[in-house]
């Protein structure tokens, strides 16, 4: 029996579409609080619509640390505290390095690995004095490397530094961390690669089995955070059964 989140507070990114989607809508069903961000808040006025809870909409980009703070300072100033950060926000656009166009590069590593730590910065103070969680959405690309999606795993493989620095630090003080790492997920994610023979090994793989929903991310999300105070799940490594790597 999980623990109701009644009265919590949770602050998701990159809640527009797929997995932070559905993870603002369980975490609204089990009685959260949510405040919503992505770059898309028409978008996210929908998903309030849907929410059986209060939700706040915000315009929100990871990486840019001006808009990461006044995201945590608007979520606290309407619902009075924070308990629990998703960091969902990603961008995915892989390809071979060789030729690669580096302005992808930068683009990956501002939103998923410093856009995560900025978040994680700017909360930490009310995590604290909540004993909340932090909540990564990693991927099995932060465990394994394949060739064309060098870089992005190298910002998912930082992902997993930085979230065990963090464990270390915070968590003898209650502040729970958790890294959720998908596989293959039924998502927006590798619409936006660029690169046509990754693109359509993307499309070819996903569509050779039955990929995770975001809901089936979303159910794990919510088991890791209404966990017993003494119980911190570190780590959720979760494939589609027919993915074999």
């Amino acid at each position: 029996m999980s623990n109701t989140l009644e009265g919590k507070v949770v602050l998701v990114t990159g809640a527009s579409s797929g997995i932070g989607e559905a993870t603002a809508l369980a975490l609204s069903a089990e009685g959260a609080r949510v405040a919503v961000g992505a770059r898309r808040a028409d978008r996210l006025e929908s998903l309030a619509r849907k929410a059986p809870g209060e939700v706040l909409v915000l315009e929100l980009d990871v990486s840019d640390q001006e808009s990461v703070r006044a995201a945590v300072v608007a979520t606290v100033e309407r619902f009075g505290a924070l308990d629990v950060l998703v960091n969902n926000a990603g961008v995915m656009l892989s390809g071979p390095i060789a030729g690669a166009d580096t302005t992808e590069w930068t683009r990956m590593v501002e939103t998923n690995l410093l856009g995560s730590m900025y978040a994680v910065h700017a909360a930490l103070p009310h995590l604290l004095e909540r004993k909340g969680t932090v909540l990564q959405i990693s991927s099995t690309s932060g465990r394994i490397a394949t060739a064309g999606g060098g870089v992005y795993a190298a910002t998912k493989f930082g992902i997993t530094a930085f979230s065990e620095a963090l464990r270390q630090e915070v968590t003898e003080q209650g502040v729970r961390v958790v890294v959720i790492e998908p596989g293959f997920v039924a998502t927006e994610l590798a619409s936006h690669i660029t690169d046509p023979t990754i693109k359509a090994f993307a499309q070819n793989m996903a569509a050779s089995m039955r990929t995770l929903q975001p809901e089936d991310i979303a159910n794990a999300v919510v088991y890791a955070v209404t966990q017993p105070e003494h119980v911190a799940v570190n780590e959720i490594l979760i494939r589609p059964t027919d993915q074999a790597r």
